[in-house]
């Protein structure tokens, strides 16, 4: 049922009887008017008696109105409400007419023209009362706020993601004696301290509802902050308000002073941000300004105003070198007054090393005239001996005939709260959150130096990416929180192998990077190289888990390698590409080679991608025999590509290149369609049962994009069975299974089509991973049948492998045979398939079929 509106709140008989242009007269005369009715805001003027309002043109633009389409009355504006919104609307107006609130605030979705609904914050404040307190007039704006409704939910977002973070620069916030409010880009005050509410006499609930700088100012307006020509209100703020600029850091001083209604004098300092906004503190100075004012109009004062200031005070004789220092002032640094001698010299010479030389040059500048105020901030060694950073300014009194300084006084106040903060900003900004070392600007930073330093001595420098190989797995099996336990106790080992003057960096991920600096010769680099591959590849105790990863690295040498610190990084990562290519945990250093190499990726990269588009891609097959029998009824699809200019390219060269281009799905799924039509067609001239197996990248599983067709959706539409298609798969891919890859694995296995597990012996599988899963055929990688002689390692390695598979139902099939030994030795350990150059080398379709009909194996 639709509630009453707020007005009837006060409908008692009151003799106030005004036309809506009265009412909009009486707006206008207020000295507050202008500044409502040119902001970006809209403005009201509400009569809470009769329930006549006035709207602003900015708010009726804002809902898409013309004058002509809204009426004066308080029920009018209700009915634009959303209705889950009015009642807390009603509820926030009511609160504040009682009295039982400081200001009117709330947020709703209002209806527009077009029937679409848009977020307002609405703020109000009395401007009329009668003579008993009753509320008779109120004023206010609305506020578009869909993009605070995001921001808010974003900065939500951050609050749980980093809580540990905003509850320790929250704390900070709270414990400073400064007032701080935070401003974004839009001008609205997104995080604020409650001396700031203090200091300028602001209530806590305003400030929480995220107001803009100008709703603060229009509330401080109508209760007279300002004045009542608001003569003290500084030029940033009133162009910002009235909209003649629409930035605020362009028109605000850096530093002025204000005083306030309770008559104390405040510091503002302004500070913009890159984001656009900009942060603002608030200093009590009233004791600082009134000392100085004291000490001018009378000599005979000035002690009683030093040592009854808040701050630390000192007054300076310069000609005589005689200092006075307040008790408060050495109170500051664990002193009593007869443990500090009356000296000048006594705190410059307890200010740190690194502070001295801009203490004396501002010093020095305030004497020259070229600044009004002296202000330095720099560290004092304290009694306890420890260093607490102060905030010093102070001014010249008095000069002698020549303008030569004679006295001079201020004040000296603890920052060193502000300071840690300030800290904690730059820490965040330049090291890992995660594990304490620097991060890539750090980085950046330190190496620019070194590089310099090697310039001006004639030095060398190594740069080292180090990656760790597996790292993913660790990560994808027992999850984020195991992974960052493992890159915690990486950063320490690879600290632990270095000396004090190299950085160590963490790139992100499991990537670290180290500057060497002061390095004779490449070949001094080894021993370190050795300690961190032995000190990486060790084990990593996580939990009740014990994991193996090992490290490769990349070097590069400066100057020799690279002039620049992009060259350097650049270089540095091709020597970590050439070391993991080369089968992992071991170093490359980088040279022309590697740089030709790169180039060279870089050209096959953009070659690729129109190599499918200009049929530069070719199937070919090779055959797999059952050895006993010598029957043929499978055959391994591979592909080939002649390349226009280059010729033949091996797979080995440009596979990888496609995986990390991630261009090997598109090339995947054809090669897969070409074998699906030739095993269609070879099911009917050759053999019913044939078998086709074809190679799918991790990167394909990895990857997967729901936009193509699955293979086993592609088989059924080709009225294909399942088994008609074997998937070879590697075994890297079982390490790093994840959801998504096991569901794809159960989707083919679902659809018929067998699994072979390519290379096997080469990785790392376990038979915890061979029962897991449903795999059909170990494929013996050719390292282990090479050299397969009898009673050799290599034959006892490949017996076992085949006892091992056919217990867990899977038949097994060697690659690389080529000689007849070879297979009769594998027969006789009981191997079920061979293939390999004793057969036949990979061939176009139709030699294939040549070759099945002149052996006679169909």
């Amino acid at each position: 049922m639709r509630q009453e509106p707020t007005p009837a709140f006060e409908t008692s008989a009151l003799s106030v009887s005004q036309s809506g242009d009265a009412v909009a007269q009486t707006l206008a005369d207020d000295s507050w008017q202008l500044a409502l009715e040119n902001a970006d805001d809209g403005a009201w003027d509400w009569n809470v008696v009769t329930g006549e309002q006035i709207h602003s043109r900015r708010w009726k633009e804002m809902l898409g109105y013309e004058v002509q389409d809204i009426g004066s009355g308080y029920a009018e504006f209700e009915s634009r409400v959303h209705p889950d919104d009015l009642p807390a609307v009603q509820a926030a107006a009511r609160a504040y007419l009682e009295g039982r609130t400081p200001g009117y605030a709330a947020e709703m979705r209002m209806r527009c023209k077009d029937g679409s609904w848009k977020w307002i914050a609405t703020r109000g404040f009395v401007v009329k009362r009668d003579a008993s307190g009753r509320r008779l007039r109120m004023i206010g704006t609305h506020t578009e706020i869909a993009g605070h409704k995001q921001t808010g939910a974003k900065l939500l977002d951050l609050s749980v993601k980093v809580p540990e973070t905003a509850l320790l620069l929250q704390t900070t916030l709270a414990s400073i004696s400064q007032g701080i409010f935070m401003i974004d880009a839009e001008g609205r005050v997104i995080t604020f301290n409650l001396r700031v509410c203090e200091l300028l006499d602001l209530p806590e609930s305003l400030m929480a509802t995220r107001p803009t700088l100008a709703e603060i100012t229009v509330y401080q307006l109508a209760r007279g902050d300002f004045g009542p020509d608001a003569s003290e209100l500084d030029a940033g703020l009133r162009g910002y308000i009235l909209g003649v600029v629409s930035r605020l850091e362009p028109a605000l001083p850096l530093c002025y002073l204000r005083r306030t209604l309770a008559g104390r004098t405040l510091e503002i300092r302004t500070q913009a941000l890159a984001t656009g906004g900009m942060v603002r503190t608030f200093t009590d100075v009233t004791d600082y300004v009134q000392a100085q004012a004291e000490l001018r109009e009378s000599e005979g004062r000035w002690k009683l105003a030093l040592e009854s200031s808040g701050d630390g005070v000192w007054d300076w004789h310069i000609q005589t070198g005689e200092e006075f220092f307040s008790k408060r002032l050495l109170e500051l640094y664990g002193f009593e007054p007869h443990e500090i001698p009356a000296r000048s010299q006594e705190l410059d010479q307890r200010t740190h090393p690194d502070d001295r030389a801009a203490l004396q040059k501002n010093r020095q500048d305030h004497f020259d005239g070229i600044t009004p105020i002296y202000i330095n901030e720099h560290r004092i060694l304290c009694k306890n001996g420890h260093w607490k950073w102060v905030l010093s300014r102070g001014t010249v009194i008095s000069r002698d005939a020549q303008g030569q300084p004679l006295r001079m006084i201020g004040t000296h106040t603890d920052i060193t709260e502000r300071k840690a903060s300030e800290a904690l900003i730059w820490q965040q900004a330049h090291f890992d959150a995660l594990t304490g070392l620097p991060n890539r600007n750090m980085l950046r930073d330190r190496l620019t130096q070194e590089i310099k330093k090697c310039r001006r001595d004639g030095l060398q420098l190594a740069c080292l990416f180090i990656d760790l190989d597996h790292f993913k797995e660790v990560n994808d099996t027992l999850g984020h929180g195991s992974g960052d336990q493992l890159l915690v106790e990486a950063a320490r080992r690879i600290r632990s192998c270095l000396r004090e003057i190299d950085t160590v960096a963490r790139m992100g991920g499991d990537e670290f990077t180290v500057v060497l600096p002061e390095v004779p010769d490449p070949g001094s680099l080894e021993p370190v190289l050795h300690k961190l591959l032995d000190a990486l590849g060790a084990a990593f105790e996580l939990g009740d888990q014990r994991v193996f990863v090992s490290a490769s690295i990349g070097v590069t040498i400066y100057p020799l390698d690279a002039g620049d610190i992009e060259d350097l990084l650049k270089h540095a990562d091709q020597a970590l590409y050439v070391a993991k290519g080369a089968g992992r945990n071991r170093f490359s250093f980088f040279t022309p080679a590697l740089q030709e190499a790169a180039q060279s990726r870089a050209r096959l990269t953009h070659d690729l991608r129109n190599a499918l588009a200009a049929g530069e891609f070719r199937v070919v097959y090779q055959p797999i025999v059952e050895i006993t029998t010598g029957v043929t009824n499978k055959a391994e699809a591979l592909i080939r590509w002649d390349h226009p200019t280059r010729g033949a390219i091996s797979p080995a060269e440009f596979i990888p290149v496609a995986e990390v281009s991630g261009l090997i799905s598109e090339i995947g799924d054809w090669v897969f369609q070409q074998a699906a039509l030739q095993v269609k067609a070879w099911r009917t001239s050759l053999r019913s049962d044939f078998q086709v197996s074809v190679n799918r990248s991790p990167m394909q599983f990895q990857h997967e994009d729901q936009a193509r067709q699955s293979w086993p959706a592609c088989l059924q539409a080709m009225d294909l069975p399942g088994n008609s298609i074997v998937v070879e798969i590697t075994e890297g891919l079982l390490l790093a299974t994840s959801a998504n890859v096991e569901e794809q694995l159960l989707s083919l296995q679902d659809a018929g089509i067998q699994v072979s597990l390519d290379d096997f012996g080469m990785g790392y599988s376990s038979l915890s991973y061979l029962q897991r899963f449903d795999i059909d055929f170990l494929k013996i990688d050719q390292s282990f049948v090479r050299h397969l002689i009898a009673d050799s390692t290599d034959l006892a390695l490949c017996k076992a492998i085949i006892v091992m598979a056919h217990a867990l139902g899977m038949k097994v099939i060697a690659e690389g045979v080529e000689t007849e030994l070879q297979r009769d030795l594998l027969a006789a350990a009981g191997c079920d398939y061979a293939q390999g150059y004793l057969f036949a080398r990979p061939m176009p379709a139709k030699d294939f079929e040549a070759f099945m009909a002149d052996r006679q194996f169909n």
